[in-house]
């Protein structure tokens, strides 16, 4: 890929060829930079819904301690 950047000299502006390989690092962040833009408003992860299916812990760590908690588990545990 070739790009051009722009050189300060003393005087004037000129836009020199310089290859993307020969850019200095800086350059090279700076310009990815320039190309990528923002997201704005919108996040670019992937978001999927909860598999059903799957074994959740958390949902079995509240199931017991609500049935720990309840009133009716008490009979039986005594």
């Amino acid at each position: 890929m070739l790009h051009y950047t722009l050189l300060k000299q003393e005087d004037t502006e000129m836009t020199n060829f310089i290859p993307y390989e020969k850019l200095s690092k800086k350059a090279k962040r700076q310009l990815n930079a320039n190309k990528r833009g923002s997201w704005g408003a919108i996040s670019p992860v992937t978001r999927m819904p909860p598999n059903p299916k799957a074994y959740n812990r958390d949902a079995q760590k509240r199931l017991t301690s609500k049935m720990l908690d309840s009133r009716f588990c008490w009979g039986r545990v005594f």
